[in-house]
């Protein structure tokens, strides 16, 4: 192996690996599937969204297909190494989770509902793994824009977890934070399931509806 595993537990920023000043790969131009730029800038209206919720081969697939979504993106987030690799995210030493950046009308889709996308589509208990992928780059996340989103997220998750609790499942583990870098990743990750139909997916939710109409929780 090209680096050791580290499976338990987040390295510093002074134990992560260097990176590197700018990417060591292009981004693709436009979306497989939905045709649209993958790159910002935007257009106007819309609004960024960014979730770790394990392998991101199928995470991807989840968001592009909700009506609403106007291009998605897979890439690395929540770490200390810029621009990593794949193989570098993989050995557990540059910090990162395997992210999917949504870029989504919020007139048509309330991001109290793509929320509830997340919840449902993942088993937010896990810690570092999700399923059968371990390791700290297959973490729950949710990395908000704005501080209205930052409230509505920690608020979905106060009040999902009981619901979760009721069903008998462990406490959530799911880092709430505000977004920092999106780094890309490479072009044959993005929209790989559309590329490679019969490719591997690990995505599976806990079967446990998640509210919808969350709102900030008083006091």
């Amino acid at each position: 192996m090209l680096f050791g595993r580290r499976d338990a537990g987040l390295p510093t920023a002074e134990e992560a690996l260097r990176g590197r000043p700018e990417p060591e790969f292009p981004l693709q131009e436009r979306h497989t599937v939905l045709g649209t730029p993958l790159a910002a800038p935007y257009p106007h209206g819309l609004a960024v969204a960014d979730f770790g919720l394990g392998c991101f081969w199928g995470a991807e697939r989840v968001f592009w297909q909700a009506e609403g979504v106007w291009t998605t993106l897979v890439g690395y987030q929540g770490g200390h190494t810029p621009n990593p690799t794949y193989d570098e995210v993989c050995s557990g030493l540059t910090g990162h989770t395997e992210a999917v950046r949504v870029v989504y009308d919020p007139a048509r889709l309330p991001y109290a509902s793509l929320l509830k996308l997340f919840w449902e589509s993942h088993d937010p208990t896990q810690g570092f793994r999700q399923g059968n992928d371990r390791g700290t780059q297959y973490r729950s996340a949710v990395y908000t824009h704005s501080p209205e989103d930052q409230s509505t997220a920690e608020s979905s998750r106060a009040r999902y977890q009981p619901v979760l609790t009721a069903a008998g499942h462990a406490p959530i583990t799911t880092e709430i934070l505000p977004a920092g870098p999106f780094y890309y990743a490479e072009p044959y990750h993005q929209q790989y399931l559309a590329k490679n139909p019969s490719g591997y997916c690990g995505i599976g939710g806990t079967g446990v509806s998640c509210p919808v109409g969350v709102a900030p929780l008083e006091g």
